[in-house]
């Protein structure tokens, strides 16, 4: 066979290939769209409405998100799917994620549902207990209970986020504990009812 003609060959093999890693993608985005529709609304940094910090801005990575309890379903609708470099903080309202060339997030104490550690996930396996795994459920009228994974830059941080995550979620859970005579009746999920995706060893608070 000519060069010229293994050459075309090999070149429209790899075109073909990423056209189809291409829809495959966008396949996936259509599909997690109906389970992320939004994600709320991120604060600034110096926002008031955060609170007090109750961690230092942490360095890391943002692996991904999944499913809740299924950790090959990534999520990648809202830009979740998207890896990146990112800057971790929590404060009294929340956790605030910057993630610098993709979409910030901000996870709401009151949507924290559990906080652990886990190997990998998502096709990312890093070993041990490498990744720090956030439980949360996003607000929005049927969205999916999802899994945030992050790779913190420095393993002497993941120990003062995982404290300071659980301690949000043992505030909310306490408050609704106590609750007014309007509220009862009314189930509020704790971080027991997230439960751990296969492989990891999720802890909750």
């Amino acid at each position: 066979m000519p060069p010229a003609v293994t050459v075309a060959l090999l070149a429209a093999a790899g075109v073909a290939a990423l056209w189809g890693m291409r829809s495959g993608w966008q396949r996936r985005g259509e599909r997690t769209a109906a389970a992320v529709p939004d994600l709320p609304d991120v604060p600034a940094a110096d926002d008031r409405s955060l609170g007090a910090a109750r961690t230092a801005p942490i360095e890391g990575t943002y692996v991904s998100s999944t499913v809740s309890g299924d950790w090959l379903e990534r999520v990648v609708a809202q830009d979740l799917g998207t890896r990146s470099a990112a800057v971790v903080q929590v404060f009294d309202a929340g956790v605030r994620i910057e993630r610098p060339g993709a979409r910030n997030l901000f996870l709401p104490a009151s949507a924290l549902r559990a906080a652990g550690t886990s190997g990998g996930m998502a096709g990312k396996y890093v070993g041990g207990q490498g990744l720090v795994v956030l439980t949360w459920q996003p607000p929005a009228s049927g969205a999916a209970a999802l899994d945030t994974g992050l790779r913190l830059r420095r393993s002497a941080d993941r120990e003062p986020l995982l404290t300071a995550v659980r301690g949000l979620i043992d505030h909310t859970d306490a408050g609704d504990r106590t609750a007014g005579p309007d509220d009862a009746g009314t189930d509020t999920a704790g971080p027991n009812d997230a439960g751990a995706p296969g492989g990891g060893d999720k802890e909750t608070a």
